[in-house]
């Protein structure tokens, strides 16, 4: 395990995943555990970081671990196909769950980092509470659609229309210097979950939207089929929800309660 630190941002840290891969996490306060992931074409600073979300949730009391999802931020990005296997966010949940030592935690993510945490817990892991933050029941259950969306445009860099969704997407992936290459092989990574596994899942478990959120299908349907699940909706949509204080306050209070 190594550490550095970049400009004005929390010290990286950095550990080997199960197939040698080098991924980076930060974290930041001190207490219970609770790894946080974030969503496609993000990374933990722009997710959690610069927005306050991770100080909020520290605030009460939780030492918040923020890795950078393969593909994205300070983590490898590799360009071969073969570093892609199903599931591999998950594969490397799992491998940062083993580096540092947590049996007992808490598991939450946005988007993409939604859908791998109910990948996580429908291969078994078992925190004590789940975070689902903007994510649908069909973004899990039908993950073709959402990666069509991001193949075509990562397919079809600079010649979308100005202030379209695609458009829009670009331009965050700009934001976050985000690999295009790697990206667009990791979306071929993806794994449903079915309805059966997702109402297999026995935590409590979060499920946070913006209210204009329409993504990645319905979260009241996500909330209503966990057995436990209890659905927030906080102001936004799927980029901008993000932003908003909200989204980190309603984090820490489910945490916290």
């Amino acid at each position: 395990m190594t550490a550095t630190s970049g400009p004005a941002e929390l010290p990286v840290y950095k550990f080997r995943s199960f197939d040698g891969a080098e991924l980076a996490w930060r974290e930041i306060g001190e207490g219970r555990p609770v790894v946080l992931l974030h969503g496609f074409f993000s990374d933990a600073q722009t997710n959690w970081v610069r927005y306050g979300h991770a100080a909020a949730v520290a605030a009460k009391g939780f030492r918040v671990i923020m890795p950078d999802l393969r593909a994205h931020g300070s983590s490898a990005r590799p360009h071969e196909a073969s570093a892609y296997p199903l599931d591999v966010l998950a594969d490397d949940g799992f491998a940062l769950l083993a580096q540092l030592g947590l049996s007992d935690y808490d598991l939450g993510g946005y988007s993409l980092g939604g859908r791998t945490t109910v990948r996580m817990l429908a291969r078994g892991a078992r925190p004590g509470k789940a975070i689902v933050s903007g994510m649908g029941l069909s973004g899990l259950t039908e993950t073709g659609k959402r990666s069509a969306h991001f193949k075509r445009i990562l397919d079809n860099l600079g010649t979308f229309e100005k202030f379209t969704p695609e458009w829009n997407a670009e331009a965050f992936l700009k934001t976050t210097k985000g690999d295009p290459v790697a990206l667009r092989l990791l979306l071929d990574s993806f794994v449903d979950t079915s309805e059966a596994e997702i109402a297999a899942i026995d935590m409590p478990v979060l499920v946070l939207s913006g209210r204009e959120d329409q993504d990645n299908g319905s979260t009241t349907a996500l909330a209503e089929l966990l057995p436990r699940g209890q659905l927030v909706e906080t102001p936004g949509g799927h980029m901008s929800a993000v932003t908003k204080a909200e989204l980190g306050t309603a984090m820490a209070d489910f945490l916290a309660a």
